[in-house]
């Protein structure tokens, strides 16, 4: 296996990770108290979009050429940092 493809596959296993995480933390946030739910949901709601921005960026990094991997391998782990951030902040807030 290529440097390349460890890597892809080392990314979309941590996405699949974080994300296995969140889907726990929002059954987690549906049993509080319904003023704190609502702040639960448009939390989540980021979160969730911070995931398709990860995955959409993993598939722009599988598809770059080989001239633009480490650009779009920098731009991949700011997007994963943000999101793994974002979902440690709102594990905290729980």
């Amino acid at each position: 296996m290529s440097k390349r493809d460890e890597y892809i596959t080392k990314m979309k296993h941590q996405l699949d990770e974080l994300n296995a995480k969140m889907a726990k933390l929002e059954t987690k946030a549906q049993a509080a108290k319904d003023e704190a739910r609502d702040v639960y949901k448009e939390e989540m709601g980021k979160l969730r979009h911070q995931s398709k921005l990860a995955v959409a960026k993993l598939d722009e990094l599988k598809a770059s050429s080989e001239d633009k991997w480490d650009t779009m391998v920098a731009e991949m782990e700011k997007v994963r940092d943000a999101f793994t951030h974002s979902f440690h902040y709102f594990k905290s807030q729980l």
